[in-house]
């Protein structure tokens, strides 16, 4: 955590793309208050409680950082999922990382822009499901995986059942910052 002399907030620019209305509007009422603002809110103290564990690559030289956020539905999901992982299945959430396939040879430009993290895609009726099953609200699932995508934008991942636990007990400190408690699974 930053103490209040290095308390330095990044400049963040995030794109909302709403795609399958008809499965957003079934939200509960929680989740139709999630705005922009709110998702603005989350991920910037996110990226600045992470800043200091990011590697040199995931640093922007001007501390503006951009990313992408689509809430779909399982057809949405699931064409992606099939097309990128060759899995013909929905998925809750997926992301890919604009960091894997940067080109090396425009550092200068990098320089002067937002760092582009990637983007992240949210089933939303995936959400409703698992947030009824683990008997939470529809709010407190999409910032979970909003937080599993932004990890994994950041370079984490859980090919063994040591580096989940690790990012899963990263994902409850992030939600700690939008919540007087821990969010638990």
């Amino acid at each position: 955590m930053l103490n209040e002399s290095e308390n330095i907030s990044p400049a963040f620019s995030l794109e909302l793309m709403v795609d399958g209305i008809e499965t957003v509007q079934a939200l509960d009422s929680s989740t139709a208050q999630l705005t922009l603002e709110t998702y603005q809110i989350w991920f910037e103290r996110w990226l600045t409680a992470l800043a200091p564990q990011l590697s040199p690559t995931h640093l922007s030289p001007i501390n503006a950082y951009e990313l992408s956020l689509v809430l779909t539905d399982d057809a949405g999901i699931q064409q992606l999922n099939r097309a990128y992982r060759h899995q013909d299945k929905p998925t809750d959430v997926l992301a890919f990382a604009a960091l894997e396939t940067a080109l090396p040879g425009c550092k200068d430009i990098y320089q002067q822009m937002p760092l582009n993290l990637g983007d992240i895609i949210i089933s939303v009726e995936t959400t409703v499901r698992q947030a009824g099953e683990q008997g939470h609200s529809i709010r407190k699932e999409l910032a979970w995986l909003a937080t599993h995508g932004l990890l994994h934008l950041l370079g984490w991942d859980h090919p063994d059942e040591a580096s989940l636990e690790a990012m899963l007990t990263q994902q409850t400190t992030l939600l700690m910052l939008i919540s007087q408690k821990p969010i638990d699974r």
